[in-house]
């Protein structure tokens, strides 16, 4: 077996005067969760459509299990799953109708293809819903029915372009369930997601990718560590003591404290240790200031986002397609 599950090289893609990959590099190991985060437009939804087929590169090279992208796509998607921004299933039909017809797709035979989708519908906790028209479905029910879809040919390569958008937390949490038995299975997953705390959670690695290229990636403490230090976020009580408390914190801050005075709030990054945090409660204490809430705070992919491009995250891409 590949060590490799999915490789990209110097991957370029343009829409008109629109450059939505520019030279995409991108290496994941077979058996685990690579995460995928970029702004709007930054080219992520555009990577997973050609390491899925469903698009061609102008340039570049791309293999998924051992298979080139280009030279044989057929028979990369019979080693793949793929689950984009908007369930794939028809309204028209029911749950198990949906599932058994793509079983017989697969060449499951009918009784297989029932078993199969039977099997699939109770792990997506829709069993009681099988008999049902899709369109009956809630957005929740319909996310989890293309998972169910996508892992009925039990794929060794899962592609996930924001699967959990607008799902309920119940939902969410069935979906990752579900993710983590795959990949304990040996199955590699490609995670796009707007959730910086699910990249968090669930990637090995994670690649940060703006302007169609990849500028960073790495594991997520890894990527946490390249912004600095703990920040200590100190919510004074009145807001015009903001100012004072900037001033104080000024002198064992690295850097110059971040104020956000509409939420009375002081954020400044310090040195790890219990006495660089001693020093900073004694000089409020000292200055006189009332402080309501004092909480030291790791750096979050958040902030690793911001700090890498500038922006943050905003609300599900409609993409290139629109370019």
């Amino acid at each position: 077996m590949n060590d490799v599950a999915i490789e990209a090289e110097g991957l370029r893609k343009r829409y008109g005067d629109h450059q939505a990959l520019d030279g995409i590099n991108l290496s994941v190991p077979a058996g685990t969760v690579m995460g995928i985060l970029g702004p709007n437009g930054a080219g992520k939804t555009t990577a997973v459509r050609i390491l899925a087929t469903l698009l061609e590169a102008d340039e570049g090279r791309a293999v998924v299990a051992g298979i080139d992208v280009a030279k044989d796509p057929q028979q990369v998607r019979r080693q793949i799953g793929l689950a984009g921004q908007y369930a794939a299933v028809d309204e028209l039909l029911t749950g198990a109708e949906n599932l058994t017809l793509l079983g017989k797709l697969l060449r499951l035979g009918r009784g297989g293809a029932k078993a199969r989708a039977a099997e699939m519908l109770e792990r997506f906790e829709l069993t009681d819903a099988a008999d049902r028209e899709v369109k009956t479905y809630s957005g929740g029910m319909r996310r989890r029915l293309d998972l169910a879809a996508c892992l009925l040919g039990e794929p060794s390569v899962l592609f996930l372009d924001e699967p959990t958008t607008g799902l309920d937390l119940t939902s969410r949490m069935t979906l990752w369930k579900t993710v983590r038995e795959q990949v304990a299975a040996g199955v590699t997953v490609l995670l796009t997601t707007q959730y910086l705390e699910e990249a968090d959670q669930f990637a090995d690695r994670i690649a940060v990718i703006d302007k169609g290229a990849v500028i960073a990636e790495g594991a997520p403490d890894d990527l946490k560590g390249k912004v600095g230090g703990e920040r200590l976020e100190v919510t004074v009580a009145d807001r015009s003591a903001v100012a004072e408390a900037a001033r104080v914190l000024a002198k064992v801050s690295v850097g110059e404290p971040v104020v956000t005075e509409e939420d009375r709030l002081v954020s400044a990054t310090i040195e790890s240790g219990i006495d660089t945090i001693a020093d900073a409660a004694a000089a409020l204490r000292e200055a006189g200031i009332k402080v309501t809430d004092f909480a030291m705070r790791r750096p979050s992919l958040d902030d690793v986002f911001l700090s890498l491009t500038g922006h943050t995250t905003g609300p599900t891409e409609k993409e290139e397609t629109e370019a």
